[in-house]
């Protein structure tokens, strides 16, 4: 088990989601995710993490049946506020998933892989559950912003001190491990921190900049290939000598 956020990290993402810049900054990581997810109306999404139900927010305009999977109480009781009854909440660790094989058209963690005990069993437990394709949104270790948290977090408590930050090449590494030679793609957006002028939505849309790996959010799809959990089966063998002649 990795950090679960409690009450007061609760209340304290509630209150960041509901600041406008903040807001904004969320909207760019789930158009990020939406873009290269590209989920049909219909298709079947579950969120690894979801906290208090910001990304689903935007997945159920399109049309999209959402299931939300989270650790923390304190966050799916925000979910569950925010969404009613237009998601489904489970209380789970993405290191084993409480859902059948290929469940889901599609999974995806969110800011999630930072704060799991095991990374690379979490996302192999989303590649068992998701038929068609999961995405990873992480915060990159190398972008200035990802950088400046870390420097913050030694001398100051954060959340960010529970976070274990992700390279691209780190990513891609974790995928092959568990997805083999899986399809896979990324880009990053955020390039320029604090950025909000009139540029801004002709920088963060800039396929060439968006394969810069030192954005602060990375996103990455694997488009998936069946795999299942499999387990022994006993066979019942009868006891004693056959009957009856043998020839040979």
């Amino acid at each position: 088990m990795g950090y679960v956020f409690d009450f007061n990290d609760a209340k304290a993402y509630e209150n960041w989601f509901g600041k406008p810049e903040h807001r904004q900054i969320a909207e760019r990581e789930s158009g990020l995710m939406i873009d290269m997810l590209k989920p049909s109306p219909g298709d079947s999404i579950l969120e690894i993490g979801c906290g208090t139900g910001s990304n689903l927010l935007f997945l159920v305009d399109l049309g999209v049946q959402v299931t939300g999977l989270e650790p923390s109480p304190y966050m799916l009781d925000i979910a569950s506020r925010n969404l009613g009854n237009r998601a489904d909440f489970h209380r789970g660790y993405a290191e084993d998933l409480p859902f059948d094989d290929n469940s889901f058209n599609h999974a995806m963690f969110m800011t999630t892989l930072e704060f799991v005990e095991d990374p690379g069993k979490a996302i192999e437990e989303a590649c068992r559950v998701a038929k068609d394709r999961i995405f990873l949104g992480v915060l990159n270790k190398y972008a200035l912003k990802g950088i400046l948290r870390r420097v913050t977090g030694m001398f100051s408590s954060s959340i960010y001190n529970r976070a274990v930050f992700f390279s691209v090449w780190e990513l891609k590494e974790i995928v092959r491990r568990v997805a083999g030679d899986s399809p896979m793609s990324w880009r990053t957006i955020c390039q320029v921190p604090g950025s909000s002028g009139f540029l801004t939505p002709w920088v963060e849309n800039s396929g060439l900049l968006q394969r810069c790996p030192f954005g602060a959010f990375t996103g990455m799809v694997v488009t998936l290939t069946p795999r299942f959990r499999t387990r022994p089966m006993k066979m019942r063998i009868p006891s004693g000598r056959p009957s009856g002649a043998v020839t040979g």
